[in-house]
């Protein structure tokens, strides 16, 4: 859409949703949500790594290693609250996944039209800011989960425990319900990922939409040829009351992603 073209609500939208990707079909690639994803993921690390090495160098940590820790701390207390064995990984991976998805879901936050407008003078045609709000990133992450709660599983009870739990439970090991064992362990499992996926998924989707329909308030009242700056001005003013709600949603979403891949891990190890 060039600059200072006039939109229709339908077209601002669509210009919004739609992703900067290459390839087709299935092998499409949106490279916003990878970039955007890998970049977050590479400075959540760098805050970590830097709150770390505070820490160890100070008797009282301030500041942001003070910040870290009780991050750490609490994510611990959370894993500890589920799972009871040997939790040093899990709570590395709650932390982990916690402080990445608020990482992303706080990129909603930032106003409507500016990465967009940044993309654009860098000669990309479309950006979308949020990758919790792609279902494909959203299912990569849930299908790492399920990639790890299978893992567990077999660590837990060797491969021949594992196999005969999905034949045998829950129902029992005759051979007549062989069948409906495994075709409900199979749902079970498949429901773990793909609900994870579809409830970070919709939340943020849908919380992306509200503060696009709170942008076209502004647009009904600036012209599409207003100045960028203007419009941004505007939708600022304008989302401020549904961003201080949506830091909500942005917390919870992390942390309901962030609790239940130890309970699912912390059921793959339990024996029936």
């Amino acid at each position: 859409m060039a600059v200072g073209q006039a939109e229709s609500p339908s077209e601002y939208v669509n210009h919004h949703m739609t992703h900067l990707a290459v390839g087709h079909g299935f092998w499409t690639w949106h490279i916003d949500t990878l970039v955007m994803s890998a970049g977050l993921a590479a400075l959540v690390a760098v805050l970590l790594w830097a709150a770390a090495r505070r820490s160890r160098n100070d008797a009282q940590p301030t500041g942001l290693a003070s910040f870290i820790e009780f991050v750490y701390e609490w994510t611990d207390s959370e894993v500890a609250s589920i799972y009871h064995g040997n939790r040093r990984f899990l709570t590395a991976l709650a932390l982990a996944l916690f402080t990445w998805i608020v990482a992303m879901n706080t990129m909603d936050l930032l106003p409507l039209d500016a990465p967009g407008a940044l993309a654009g003078a860098l000669g990309a045609g479309f950006w979308r800011v949020l990758p919790t709000a792609d279902i494909n990133g959203t299912a990569a992450m849930a299908t790492l989960v399920l990639i790890l709660v299978v893992g567990a599983g077999v660590r837990s009870k060797g491969i021949g425990g594992y196999s005969h739990e999905w034949i045998s439970a829950p129902f029992g090991a005759n051979p007549l319900l062989w069948l409906p064992n495994l075709l409900l362990n199979v749902i079970e499992l498949l429901a773990k990922p793909i609900s994870l996926a579809m409830r970070l998924f919709g939340n943020m989707f849908a919380g992306e939409l509200i503060f696009m329909l709170i942008a076209l308030l502004g647009l009904g009242v600036t012209h599409a040829s207003a100045g960028g700056l203007s419009r941004v001005a505007l939708q600022i003013l304008l989302g401020s009351g549904w961003a201080v709600f949506h830091i909500l949603i942005v917390l919870l979403q992390a942390f309901i992603f962030m609790v239940l891949p130890i309970v699912y891990i912390a059921m793959a190890e339990e024996h029936h």
